[in-house]
């Protein structure tokens, strides 16, 4: 979850102010768009600064396994019976070390002397053996011996007969282990509660990191049910997928006391969903339709309800997502576990869902912030993956985004359901969209990678980005939005039950959906759903439509960056386009663009200056838009004498779109600039956060401040911003309380009050000189998000220059 920057600050004297600043509006929007382009130009042999990510981005790539050999298609998994051991006791100084016992029962599909399956950095223990086939009692086969490949992560048995295709049989295997503090795998990680430091024992299997565990069959499409038997130190609680039948105790061959813990059978699912978490926790349970949900955190936590807000969602987002999806949970319990230290925010475990610490606790005082908000987003995606990842899962690991970007679209419908005060919309384009479509301009990858393409040597954490998660995401909600919502949900529904318990790849996905669009008439498709959505998933990047009003027409090319294209590329892509559109603020009927160029007779505009087209309304399509110079000058004026006449997200959007045209080399500065005249009457935040993220980014801050092109930035965007800045400082002053709904006042009134004081605006550094004096005079004096410790220490730094 990425952090904000801060920003750059200036003091109470901003530099002076030059002749420039005397001139008309329209020299002085000349004199700041050359200035801005070379200051900008002068930047751009700097690295930008990422866009922070949304809420629910994807955790930072940890090191992957280094292969992704596929094992052979000899043998098929059906069940397994695991022992786990791990040789840990409260205080004990390391090294740390665990042992186990694996029993595969498998189905041979096709006769072989060698049974080949996933192992990585584990030890034998003791003789391997081979019983069956099963049909044959007491029948087995001699291993003649078992031989560990470590370059591609495979134990080899090879045997000294021949396994039968349509027999099954057992695969027994001794391993050890070492436990280590990496975050993969089976892992150790040491806290403090209550003063007190503990240890505790916790699982990472996805993607490749079960085989680190155990022997197995480590790929998501060899599924198999499970029978669980963890020992453990008698002061630990063991928790795995399924609910505990029996707990035991047992003696080593020391002769000292172990509790075995044993778990009911597991449904069957994917190895990389298995998951153990071995601690002394507390928790909080509550039951929603049968389903018993606990939290477990830390016993300081729990006592002062820093989970209490997770626990009282999740429930209600996972009767939301039954309803939705009309598919039953399966699982008779869910915990959910903070460890207070995790490699990502959150792990959708079947039925023991793993948590970062931070991505599930709050102040049980705080009404309502922006880390319920985040805590809302998190646990909606995870909760997502019960149904896709869980209970369907990809084939394999190129259609990772049937996992991630499904689960990321359904978190935001889950968050926004159980925090209505979140506008889905909004926050949808702003933490998804708007960041991946600057990040997707620069990746060359598709969303959907051939199966071929990922073998061999492969960082598969490579695969767990913001492509996978938020174009995903992207990608699926301009498909439900030209579905329409019902005959999506439907299409999903189908979906979800035939491949219950089972693997799936796009095609499936794709098979139900025009299932559920031949059986209506409601919905008509220029093309087949596969030949649509392929064109989004399957290329690289995405399009920018260039619109003509004078002709009506539309044509569509790889959005790229025209400054640093070389002679040799080549882009012919063409996607087929849903393109949702309003002429004088009258929506008009979807249509579509399925050609490289297209001429649309309804599209043509008259003389009249207030005859107007906006395309691509509140962000339904995963594109860019590029308008003519006659109608971009209509949309300005119309911004500028009636702002809410265009949607607050399509105005969004239109900023968006042109200062990326203008930094891609689309179109000039002065083109961007003159769609910001109007902002004097723009209220909203989110809009105002994009404007300063073009206009100052992080990487141009200290250029910019140091650049004849500051005084006139000042004087352009300083006037503009008195409105909504003197509106929000009013509540600070007044009545910070009243901002508790506001999300996105929470997330972006820093940067806007960072800038109002970057610029040198007085009022603001009057204001910072307050929040800074009420908290060094009372440290725990916080009215919101907004004055915290970190805000008002800067001030200082504004305060000393």
């Amino acid at each position: 979850m990425g952090t904000r920057g801060g920003g750059l600050y200036v003091g109470r004297r901003a530099a002076a102010v030059g002749a420039a600043l005397l001139l008309a509006l329209l020299v002085a929007l000349l004199a700041l768009a050359a200035l801005y382009g070379r200051c900008r130009q002068k930047a751009a042999t700097q690295p930008l600064s990422p866009r922070a990510p949304g809420p629910a981005a994807p955790p930072p790539p940890a090191p992957a396994a280094s292969s992704v050999r596929r094992l052979p298609r000899h043998l098929l998994p059906l069940h397994y019976d695991l022992e786990l051991w791990p040789r840990v006791r409260p205080g004990q100084a390391g090294p740390f070390a665990f042992t186990g016992q694996v029993n595969i029962t498998v189905r041979c599909l096709q006769d072989t002397d060698a049974a080949v399956l996933h192992s990585a950095g584990l030890r034998s223990r003791g003789a391997a053996a081979v019983r069956g086939p099963l049909s044959e009692p007491g029948a087995a086969v001699e291993v003649a011996g078992l031989r560990q490949e470590e370059a591609g992560e495979v134990a080899v048995l090879e045997l000294r007969g021949r396994l039968r295709a349509g027999r099954r049989y057992v695969l027994q295997l001794g391993f050890q282990g070492r436990l280590e503090e990496d975050l993969d795998g089976l892992f150790l990680t040491r806290y403090t509660d209550r003063g007190q430091s503990s240890m505790l024992i916790a699982s990472q299997m996805e993607p490749t990191y079960a085989r680190r565990v155990y022997p197995c069959f480590d790929e998501p499409a060899m599924k198999a049910t499970f029978n669980i038997r963890i020992i453990h130190d008698p002061s630990y609680v063991a928790l795995s997928n399924m609910p505990a039948i029996d707990v035991c105790e047992v003696k080593d061959e020391n002769g000292s006391l172990w509790t075995v813990t044993t778990f009911n059978t597991s449904l069957k699912m994917s190895t990389y969903l298995n998951a153990f978490v071995i601690c002394d926790f507390d928790y909080i349970t509550r039951t929603e339709r049968g389903n018993e949900i606990r939290i477990w955190a830390r016993k300081e936590a729990i006592k002062n309800g820093y989970v209490d807000y997770a626990l009282n969602i999740t429930g209600p987002i996972f009767s939301f997502l039954e309803d939705i999806l009309n598919v039953s949970y399966p699982l008779p319990k869910t915990d959910l576990v903070a460890l207070p230290d995790f490699g990502a925010g959150g792990m959708e475990n079947w039925g023991l869902m793993i948590f970062q610490e931070a991505s599930l606790m709050n102040l049980p005082s705080d009404e309502f912030t922006s880390r319920k908000a985040m805590i809302a987003l998190i646990v909606s995606h995870e909760l997502g993956h019960q149904w896709f990842g869980n209970l369907v899962t990809m084939n394999w690991w190129n259609d990772l985004w049937l996992n991630e970007g499904l689960a990321s679209y359904f978190e935001y419908l889950g968050a926004t359901f159980v925090e209505p005060k979140l506008s889905l919309d909004k926050i949808f384009y702003a933490h998804v969209l708007q960041p991946v479509l600057r990040e997707d301009s620069e990746i060359a990858r598709s969303l959907s990678e051939s199966e071929d393409k990922i073998k061999g040597s492969f960082s598969l954490m490579s695969l767990f980005d913001n492509i996978t998660y938020s174009k995903g995401a992207s990608i699926t909600w301009m498909l439900s939005g030209f579905l329409t919502e019902k005959l999506f949900i439907r299409a999903l529904t189908s979906y979800l039950k035939e491949f219950s318990f089972s693997n799936a790849n796009q095609d499936d996905l794709w098979t139900h959906i025009q299932m559920v669009v031949d059986a209506q008439d409601e919905v008509q498709l220029p093309a087949p759903v596969k030949q649509i959505m392929d064109s989004w998933t399957c290329q690289n990047g995405f399009p920018v439509l260039t619109l003509n009003l004078t002709s009506g027409t539309i044509r569509q090319e790889q959005f790229f960056n025209k400054n640093n294209r070389k002679s040799t590329d080549s882009y012919n892509n063409t996607w087929i386009i849903p393109i949702s559109w309003m002429r004088n603020g009258s929506s008009q009927p979807l249509t579509w663009l399925d050609k490289s160029s297209k001429m649309f007779p309804e599209m043509r505009v008259s003389e009249s200056d207030y005859d107007w087209i906006l395309l691509n309304v509140n962000l339904s399509g995963y594109y860019r838009v590029n308008y003519d110079q006659l109608n971009l000058k209509r949309l300005a004026r119309l911004l500028e004498n009636d702002p809410k006449a265009i949607p607050a997200v399509s105005r969004f959007q239109l900023i968006d779109d042109v200062f990326a045209l203008t930094d891609f080399g689309y179109v000039p500065i002065e083109t961007a600039l003159e769609l910001t005249k109007y902002l004097a009457r723009e209220d909203e935040l989110f809009i105002w956060n994009v404007v300063l993220l073009n206009l100052i980014p992080e990487n141009l801050e200290s250029t910019l401040k140091n650049h004849e092109v500051y005084p006139l930035l000042k004087k352009y965007l300083l006037k503009r911003m008195l409105p909504i800045y003197h509106y929000y400082a009013g509540f600070i002053r007044q009545n910070a309380d009243a901002l508790e709904d506001d999300y996105f006042a929470q997330v972006y009134l820093e940067k806007l009050l960072a800038t109002a004081c970057w610029l040198g605006l007085q009022d603001c550094l009057d204001l910072s000189s307050e929040l800074y004096a009420k908290w060094r005079d009372n440290p725990e004096y916080k009215l919101n998000r907004l004055e915290d410790a970190d805000f008002a220490t800067k001030t200082k730094s504004w305060l000393a220059m």
